[in-house]
């Protein structure tokens, strides 16, 4: 097996939502193997712009824009912009989401729609796009990021995993329509990782805290960088006959129905 067959040379990656966190944590793998990456942003410019700033103090090639990725226009403007400024995109990375922690029965029907239309609309939009270069190119690799909710329920979060179970699906129904012009289309399932958001409940002690470290298998929280690996096999050659898969990175948590609380 040759090594090239995870080097990203001269490939340009575009990944959503990459200004912090997971997404940032995948954009750099993706730019230390190689690839010239694309980073959006929507909260704000000076938030892009620190982003792109960190990237480059890394020494990765990046490119940043800012852009709504739920408006069907923004998205076919920058698109555009990029595969003329940057290059043809050849790998997408379908990471920016949202989540919102309400009861279903509590919750506003105009919440729930946020939630479907950022985690689920927006992947089959942003695709629908960069995919019409990828099939004229008979090339290109698609990453959806999904969840754990994928697959599980979990109380407070409905409409997230409504979203993930959908997008899931999505993902298998894209691996199903653009296999034959040798585009992939694959997901990844992250588990719980320690992120800035989820520091004030990692500590010991801490009711969720416990929970996470006793269901996952491994005892520990994720770190960010472990995406990176899958990130890279899915962006690469490495992955020419995987196609319509989720790729858990969650520690084993999916692998087991758990442990009784007074078992080491």
């Amino acid at each position: 097996m040759s090594v090239n067959l995870f080097y990203l040379t001269g490939k340009v990656a575009l990944i959503t939502g990459a200004t912090h966190g997971l997404g940032m944590a995948m954009a750099t793998g993706l730019g230390n193997a190689g690839a010239t990456i694309v980073v959006t942003g929507n909260s704000s410019q000076q938030k892009l712009d620190d982003a792109v700033a960190s990237y480059k103090k890394a020494g990765l090639k990046v490119f940043g824009y800012l852009f709504d990725v739920t408006d069907e226009d923004a998205v076919k403007t920058n698109i555009e912009a990029i595969e003329s400024e940057v290059g043809n995109i050849d790998i997408l990375v379908n990471n920016a989401g949202i989540i919102k922690r309400t009861p279903l029965a509590e919750m506003e029907t105009a919440d729930f729609e946020q939630v479907i239309k950022v985690d689920l609309v927006s992947p089959f939009i942003v695709s629908k796009y960069v995919v019409k270069g990828m099939i004229d190119r008979n090339a290109g690799k698609i990453i959806n990021i999904c969840s754990m909710m994928s697959e599980l329920g979990r109380n407070s979060v409905g409409a997230y995993a409504a979203a993930k179970g959908g997008l899931k699906m999505l993902t298998q129904n894209m691996a199903t329509e653009w296999a034959k012009f040798n585009i992939q289309t694959n997901g990844i399932g992250p588990g719980y990782f320690a992120t800035s958001q989820t520091e004030p409940i990692r500590v010991d002690g801490h009711p969720f805290n416990d929970f996470i470290v006793g269901r996952t298998p491994a005892g520990v929280w994720g770190d960010p960088d472990d995406l990176q690996g899958a990130a890279i096999f899915l962006a690469s050659n490495a992955s020419n006959f995987v196609n319509g898969q989720v790729v858990y990175v969650d520690g084993g948590i999916l692998a087991t129905i758990g442990k009784p609380a007074n078992e080491d």
